[in-house]
């Protein structure tokens, strides 16, 4: 049995079978090796140790070990894979703490790295280039940017990952293209945590310098606290309207950043609640292939004095989280055309708008329209297809095949497919052609 403290401020999960903290697994051993009867008491026996040592709440390791040993006696421990082991494990340890950091996992990669020869140094170092590698294959949890309709910026974060020296350089690119977005929309589902380095670095771009961001609290240990950092190449995007998409899957360190983003009141949480793991952990390296996640620590936020353990972060819009990413466009461009500058601004608004509006809110084709609309507009042809409409302009190199038309709203106005500058509507006889840089729409009648 092996301490690994690499990162003793990690809050990080990333496996779970209880339904308190869902979040994205780490893939499990593809051969996963029989155990024989002694090698599962003495996992047994290993885990009882770490838990009676360091977790984090000693009232509660009684009834952990407890749990263990009930485990152990009612034969539920007799299984034959070693990821089946840990299964069994973890959600006994989850069972008695409630704790979503309370975990056990099969993985030999990590473990062979956590426990190399050369003493402790070696280990860690060997386990930060294990980390780092995965890191760099992931662009540090860094997955997806976007650009939305309305100059909205968009950020998927798929974990927290951090690597010294290399992952601030990601998220200094990331942040200078959100920086220059209107509305800036940070999508965590499904996000299982990681390193609070990483969340420090990005919640520093919304906050003033020295703000105190976060205390770690661990027995026998000073407090360690987190600040907003002072130096970021990026710039700092204070009061830039921000929303940040979370679900059950948001867990540990992607909470942390969303419950910054709530107590600070930096901006909207939409989506659904979080898993509630809020505890900061240690890795311990159990044999023959196992890493035990410890809870060790707990983080205390300024604002509200207590974390989120157990309890989740509530978002302020409360949303089916499939339409969480709909739902925060709807909100941004309300928000920007209400406060819009110049004309330009608010029509740029106005027009993405029923996009988002018609995913979150399907409206249903007239089948008047579909009868009535078919037919010859000057250079254009209107047709049905498959219960719907198409728009065609033969000739048009650009327009080869007919595209779809798609409702935004219950008056009977269309999208374009793939021609976002065009929407279109029906007049008796006429077509409407509406571009998005004219103030008024083309009428065009039937030949």
């Amino acid at each position: 049995m092996k301490v690994v403290s690499a990162a003793a401020m990690a809050l990080a999960l990333f496996l779970s079978t209880g339904a308190g903290a869902q979040v994205a697994p780490v893939p499990s051993a593809p051969n996963s090796q029989a155990l024989s009867q002694a090698q599962r008491a003495a996992v047994v026996q290993a885990v009882k140790a770490a838990y009676a040592k360091s977790y984090v709440f000693p009232n509660k390791v009684p009834a952990i070990l407890a749990q263990l040993d009930k485990g152990m006696k009612s034969g539920r421990y007799n299984v034959m894979s070693a990821n089946e082991l840990a299964g069994q494990i973890t959600s006994d340890l989850q069972a008695a703490s409630k704790d979503g950091h309370a975990y056990l996992q099969y993985d030999p990669q990590r473990y062979a790295a956590a426990t190399a020869e050369g003493g402790a140094g070696a280990s860690l170092q060997n386990l930060s280039v294990f980390e780092a590698s995965a890191s760099r294959r992931d662009h540090h949890g860094l997955a997806e940017l976007r650009i939305l309709p309305g100059n909205v910026r968009y950020l998927k974060i798929s974990g927290f990952r951090w690597v010294p020296d290399e992952s601030g350089q990601a998220y200094d690119d990331a942040m200078r293209f959100l920086r220059d977005g209107d509305a800036v929309i940070i999508d965590l589902r499904g996000n299982g945590g990681g390193a609070s380095e990483a969340v420090q670095y990005l919640v520093s771009h919304f906050l003033k310098p020295g703000t105190l961001e976060i205390t770690f609290l661990q027995a026998g240990h000073e407090p360690v606290q987190t600040r907003v950092l002072d130096n970021l190449p990026a710039g700092r995007m204070v009061g830039k309207p921000l929303y940040v998409l979370t679900d059950q899957g948001t867990a540990s360190a992607a909470e942390s950043f969303a419950y910054d983003v709530q107590q600070f009141k930096l901006g909207t949480l939409v989506g659904s609640g979080t898993a509630g793991a809020a505890n900061n952990n240690d890795f311990v390296a159990i044999a023959p292939g196992f890493m035990l996640s410890v809870s060790t620590g707990r983080p205390v936020h300024p604002v509200s004095k207590t974390n989120w353990e157990g309890t989740g972060v509530q978002p302020e819009v409360a949303v089916a989280p499939p339409q969480a990413l709909d739902e925060a466009q709807v909100l941004a461009l309300q928000a920007l055309a209400a406060r819009a500058l110049t004309p330009e601004l608010k029509a740029d608004y106005a027009w993405a708008l029923p996009e988002a509006e018609a995913r979150l809110h399907p409206v249903t084709i007239s089948p008047a329209i579909v009868q009535a609309a078919p037919g010859s507009y000057g250079k254009y042809i209107v047709a049905t297809d498959k219960g719907g409409l198409t728009l065609a302009r033969p000739g048009h190199p650009l327009w080869p095949a007919p595209r779809r038309l798609s409702l935004l709203t219950a008056d009977g106005l269309f999208a374009v497919d793939g021609v976002d500058i065009l929407r279109v509507g029906f007049k008796p006889g006429a077509l409407e052609l509406f571009w998005k840089d004219e103030p008024a729409p083309r009428l065009i009648k039937r030949d």
